[in-house]
């Protein structure tokens, strides 16, 4: 793996921590970016689906301090599965905020679409006794620090009695679970653009730099936006500027979770194979181009270990970049240009 001597890399100032960011000049900058950002857009206000975590509670709260409270419009999105600590921490923080807000059950929409019913014929597929009154979730086992193995899905099934399954995933199974449960996000993502469009908003995305770097979205679903305003943010930094802007503490203590499936998952067991802390300093020494040997010094892990998570890292952004690409033309259709003079009678 190519990487950079460390000539060539910046020296940090020991005890520096290159995470630490001043909140006050980071919210002042990102709230300047929003308002700017409407007007290129031309809306008037923002729309943030609130999810009762970090992340969207930290963007909302940006949205406040750029437009006002009255401007922001908090969208609760929950659904069969979802964790009830997500909806009365969504509702605290919009009322913290001053926020008008609307609840839309979305699980008559995904029994429509099929979202539940699909899923569960796929994980009968391997598990035949499942049914009603069974949890579920896909986990990824292990950690990159320790393995180069491959990463194999795991599918979790707990009985109505209690007991916990384990079972390896088939590529084909494990597709046909993710692509239904992706309706998730995408309905939500209608619902959004729904509000957006009756009241001339924008929509916020709300993915942190983690999220948005590795790919940790749905395409056309939490991955669509018109400004993400935190994309750029570490989420150690995202936790820094909700503490600055008065978040509530229960949210800024709640452990990340995908909040997606029936059983309690965390973002590390689903995707990043690590604590996002720990995950955020891997992926700074990653981008800023530091060695391993450096990195490994600094953060207190083996060269071999830090070279493992670097070659995860490379690897989720090949294996994502899709999810970052528009539509592909087959040539460029040109939107500017010059403009032909129109008078009366042409």
């Amino acid at each position: 793996m190519n990487t950079p001597s460390a000539a060539e890399v910046p020296t940090l100032q020991a005890g520096l921590d290159p995470l630490a960011i001043d909140p006050a000049v980071a919210t002042a900058e990102i709230v300047a970016a929003i308002r700017a950002h409407l007007v290129t857009l031309g809306r008037r206000g923002l729309v943030v689906a609130m999810s009762g975590g970090v992340d969207s509670s930290v963007s909302a709260a940006l949205g406040v301090q750029a437009v006002g409270a009255r401007r922001v419009f908090g969208l609760f999105l929950p659904e069969a599965e979802s964790d009830p600590d997500s909806l009365s921490l969504a509702r605290e923080v919009a009322e913290h905020f001053g926020i008008p807000y609307a609840i839309e059950d979305i699980a008559p929409i995904l029994g429509a679409a099929g979202c539940y019913a699909r899923r569960d014929a796929a994980i009968r597929e391997i598990v035949p006794e499942y049914g009603a009154g069974w949890g579920c979730k896909v986990v990824m086992p292990g950690t990159r620090l320790d393995s180069d193995r491959l990463n194999v899905p795991l599918l979790v099934v707990q009985s109505p009695s209690g007991e916990m399954r384990e079972v390896r995933l088939p590529a084909e199974r494990y597709r046909e679970i993710i692509a239904a449960t992706n309706f998730k996000q995408r309905v939500r993502k209608m619902l959004e653009y729904h509000h957006a469009d009756r009241l001339h908003y924008a929509v916020v995305g709300t993915p942190n730099r983690l999220e948005y770097d590795q790919g940790f979205f749905v395409k056309g679903g939490d991955g669509l936006a018109d400004l993400k305003p935190i994309a750029h943010l570490f989420k150690s930094q995202v936790y820094q500027i909700g503490a600055h802007l008065g978040v509530p503490e229960e949210v800024l203590i709640r452990p990340p979770t995908t909040d997606t499936w029936s059983l309690p998952q965390s973002q590390e067991e689903f995707y990043f194979g690590l604590p996002t802390r720990e995950l955020d300093r891997f992926l700074d020494a990653y981008v800023r181009g530091e060695p391993a040997r450096t990195a490994a010094a600094r953060l207190g892990y083996s060269e071999d270990q830090v070279l493992r998570v670097y070659r995860d890292i490379r690897q989720k952004r090949e294996t994502t970049r899709y999810l970052h690409a528009g539509p592909l033309l087959v040539t460029p259709v040109p939107l500017d240009g010059p403009v032909p003079e129109v008078g009366e009678g042409s």
